[in-house]
């Protein structure tokens, strides 16, 4: 047993959990904490079969269900920024959870952690998952990690992400590509720019056509994806009186899932051909998942109706393998990483309450 373990008490209500579970400072590349309290928390209980690699913390049922739903969730956090402890504050009525990881997105591990002890015979098999290292590159990640060392794990016939979309079901995710565009010039003093040609001018052209640039909103599969070309970053200039020689843009380009990561490249080349592109990330988008069976019975069994989730999230790397993947959890994607994080105390109940009747519901 690690000598600095904390406990974890999973028969407390699942909104003391969250609390208990966001106390436990775990920003990415410091979720060991966490992981070993999860890991200490399941361990001998007779319904689940416990795996561990890295920080990763895996729990299945083997009870011989004709179906298995993968349920996951990420331990880690961005930075704090003086948002840890936890407290509860009350604002226009609503009671909240404040602080670092309420939303993103350990209320929805809370639940699932809660979930997993308590469902000892769920009506189909249940693989919960949960990571590390989500919050950085994609190289560390920890669902991808677990994915190449245990491929076994991601046996599925449906699975579900935890991560915030107010309680309700929002179906696969926007593709998410970044490219830096460069242009070239030649340095000279700035005494004498006539000497010289400035990179910094040439980007105009550039910032241009992403003024100009009329995003698509495109429907699939029912649910209408929202797109996003925009400059996130511009550098160029060593000193101020020196004419610069070259400039880059960084663009982001979030598509929609009808689009694969080579043709949203395409995209990218056909705007911004005629100047250097590097292609500096990629990550496929995933298509709403809804049209399995399991993922219908979903949305019922916890209600509303199915909306689009238009940021990149790991439900992508489960539409890879072929398993429908939707995004539920509790917390407004809004207040992600922000330092007023808060997520309602209702919400942490309703999503609870939505998984707990569907995986105990009768087998579809």
């Amino acid at each position: 047993m690690p000598l600095n373990l904390v406990t974890l008490d999973l028969s407390a209500s699942s909104i003391d959990l969250t609390r208990a579970i966001c106390d436990i400072e775990s920003v990415s590349g410091n979720e060991t904490v966490l992981a070993d309290a999860i890991e200490h928390a399941l361990a001998g209980r007779g319904h689940l079969e416990v795996i561990r690699d890295g920080d990763t913390v895996v729990a299945r049922t083997n009870l011989g269900r004709a179906q298995r739903v993968v349920i996951a969730g990420h331990i880690d956090t961005v930075p704090l920024n003086g948002n840890l402890p936890t407290r509860f504050e009350t604002l226009d009525g609503v009671d909240y959870l404040w602080g670092r990881g309420t939303v993103d997105m350990k209320a929805g591990v809370a639940v699932q952690l809660k979930l997993a002890a308590e469902l000892t015979d769920p009506a189909v098999d249940v693989t919960w998952m949960w990571y590390d290292h989500e919050e950085v590159s994609d190289d560390l990640n920890g669902l991808g990690r677990l994915a190449r060392n245990r491929p076994d794990l991601f046996v599925g016939d449906f699975a579900i992400l935890g991560e915030p979309t107010n309680s309700q079901v929002e179906g696969g995710c926007n593709g998410n590509v970044r490219i830096e565009i460069r242009t070239f010039g030649l340095r000279s003093h700035s005494a004498r720019s006539w000497v010289g040609d400035n990179a910094i001018h040439k980007v105009a052209p550039i910032l241009d056509v992403l003024a100009d640039y009329q995003a698509r909103e495109v429907e699939v599969e029912g649910l209408v994806y929202r797109e996003g070309l925009n400059a996130v970053g511009i550098t160029g200039g060593i000193a101020g009186n020196i004419i610069p020689d070259e400039c880059m843009v960084h663009v982001n380009y979030r598509f929609a899932p009808n689009r694969s990561g080579a043709e949203a490249v395409a995209h990218l080349t056909e705007l911004f051909g005629d100047f250097e592109i590097t292609v500096v990330d990629l990550a496929e988008g995933a298509r709403p998942g809804l049209d399995a069976v399991l993922a219908q019975e979903f949305l019922v069994a916890v209600g509303g109706t199915a909306r689009p989730k238009y940021g990149w999230t790991d439900v992508a790397r489960f539409s890879a393998l072929g398993i429908p993947a939707v995004n539920y959890g509790p917390g407004d994607p809004l207040k992600a990483h922000a330092d007023d994080e808060r997520v309602a105390l209702h919400q942490i109940t309703e999503c609870e309450d939505g998984l707990r009747s569907w995986l105990t519901a009768s087998a579809g």
